[in-house]
């Protein structure tokens, strides 16, 4: 009953969590492509701050946005 989006964010979300960098760039890249805005997928990785830390966080945040940078400059 979890709609797309949602389930491209939550994806996300247990990779920020796991601290698993490849599985944050294709969950990135996956909810990008199915249209879901790169704050949304950015904020996503910031909720994590509270729960993973700072670190965590801030680390999947800049792989999101090294990720979707890459997929826009291959279009």
């Amino acid at each position: 009953p979890i709609d797309a989006k949602t389930q491209r964010l939550l994806k996300l979300a247990i990779a920020v969590g796991a601290g698993r960098e490849g599985a944050v760039r294709s969950h990135a890249r996956r909810g990008f492509k199915a249209g879901v805005s790169r704050e949304e997928l950015e904020h996503t990785a910031l909720l994590g701050i509270t729960t993973v830390g700072w670190p965590t966080a801030f680390a999947a945040r800049c792989w999101i946005e090294q990720a979707l940078d890459q997929f826009e400059a291959k279009r």
